[in-house]
C-alpha cells in the first residue's frame, strides 16, 4: 500500500466510528480525539478498523502516541514496510 492508500484506509476506519467526520476538514497534525470528540470505545473500534482495512495490529501500548491522522498513517506505513 502506498501513502494515499493507507490514508484512505485509515479515513475509512475513522468514518466507521465517527460518521460525521468530514475528511476534507480534518487537520492531519491535530489530535483526532480533540477534532472529533471520540471516546475510548471509539478509539478501540478505530484501531480494530485499521486492522481490518490494512492488516496492521496496533498494540495497546502504542495507542497513546498515535494521536493525529499523520501519526496513524506513518505508523501503519512503517508497520507495512517491516511486514
Amino acid at each position: 500500500m502506498n501513502q494515499d492508500e493507507i490514508r484512505a484506509a485509515v479515513l475509512h476506519a475513522l468514518s466507521e466510528v465517527a460518521p460525521e467526520a468530514d475528511p476534507a476538514t480534518l487537520r492531519p497534525d491535530l489530535s483526532l480525539r480533540d477534532q472529533l470528540d471520540i471516546d475510548s470505545m471509539d478509539s478501540l473500534n478505530f484501531v480494530i478498523g485499521i486492522h481490518e482495512q490494512t492488516g496492521v495490529d496496533i498494540p495497546e501500548a502504542e495507542w497513546a502516541r498515535l494521536q493525529t491522522l499523520d501519526q496513524v498513517v506513518d505508523y501503519v506505513a512503517a508497520a507495512l514496510e517491516t511486514a
